[in-house]
């Protein structure tokens, strides 16, 4: 008995109608017919009537259509459950990680903590931090690599994600240099020139952690926003032609401050202290995934 039959008889049973069922299997009708006479010789029993006005379920058909429908779950449930223990047997890991932490943090950590030779495939999504907390609602990955602060609401709640801190980062307020080696948007601002702030969209983890700090939102009433993305790196790259303030994490800017290409806009008391979290995700989990969080969490 093939199982494409009984995928035939629930399509019949629905179609009342050889043609287009058949179409609706991509067959052609004289072999969807046959694999209907095909299931009644196997049945031992006539399970549609023909008729002038359609096909019909007998009542042995309509007893069948239950266990069949039935059946076709439980193969699907099977085959579902064998595939993802094939999975675990590959060891793959899949992590989201927001664009910064992606270009500087997430290499050298994932380095020190995964032995890749033991490792299938790892799979690393970089995008913003909306996008990221829509794939890990979604369960199609095992971790999410972002900054954390208390005052930025997050997707997830506390009960149901775990998360572990695994590093710390300074947001800190960076523009150009002027001539004079002096900042060239000051905080505070000079007397009749407010400081033009380069601000991260909603999409932004960094955006929420900047928007939500009292700080940050003090500091912000006293300047116009000029400009606005989601990528730390873009505005990295806006400070750094003279474009305005940034609050930029210190892992992204470090080269450039240390190459003098960016200077402090105002003082360390408009720095923000934040953390980079692992967020492990409850419904999406393997051996590989396991064993990466016992290393993080194991005392």
């Amino acid at each position: 008995m093939d199982s494409d039959w009984l995928r035939d008889f629930l399509e019949l049973s629905e179609q009342r109608n050889f043609s287009r069922a058949a179409d609706a299997r991509h067959v052609s009708q004289p072999a969807f017919s046959r694999r209907i006479r095909s299931l009644e010789a196997w049945v031992g029993t006539p399970l549609f009537s023909r008729g002038a006005g359609g096909v019909t379920l007998t009542p042995a058909g309509r007893h069948l259509k239950p266990q069949v429908e039935s059946l076709l779950r439980d193969l699907e449930k099977a085959r579902r459950e064998t595939r993802d223990v094939g999975a675990q047997g590959m060891a793959t890991l899949s992590i989201a990680a927001t664009h910064a932490l992606s270009f500087t943090f997430f290499p050298s950590w994932i380095r020190w903590h995964v032995r890749f030779e033991a490792l299938g495939t790892l799979n690393l999504l970089s995008d913003s931090m909306e996008a990221c907390e829509q794939v890990m609602l979604a369960g199609e990955v095992h971790f999410l690599l972002c900054h954390h602060h208390p005052d930025a609401p997050t997707c997830f709640a506390p009960d149901r994600f775990e998360s572990v801190r695994v590093g710390d980062d300074v947001l800190v307020p960076l523009c150009a240099p002027a001539a004079d080696g002096r900042p060239a948007w000051p905080l505070p601002p000079a007397a009749g020139r407010p400081s033009r702030l380069l601000s991260y969209s909603r999409a932004s983890g960094l955006g929420r952690i900047v928007s939500g700090h009292r700080i940050t939102r003090e500091a912000a009433a006293d300047m116009e926003t000029g400009f606005t993305s989601h990528l730390a790196a873009t505005l990295m790259t806006m400070a750094r032609e003279g474009h305005g303030v940034a609050w930029l994490p210190r892992t992204l800017a470090q080269d450039d401050i240390d190459q003098g290409r960016l200077v402090r806009a105002g003082s360390e008391a408009l720095d923000i202290g934040i953390e980079i979290r692992l967020v492990r995700s409850p419904d999406c989990r393997n051996t590989a995934a396991d064993a990466l969080w016992h290393r993080l969490t194991a005392p």
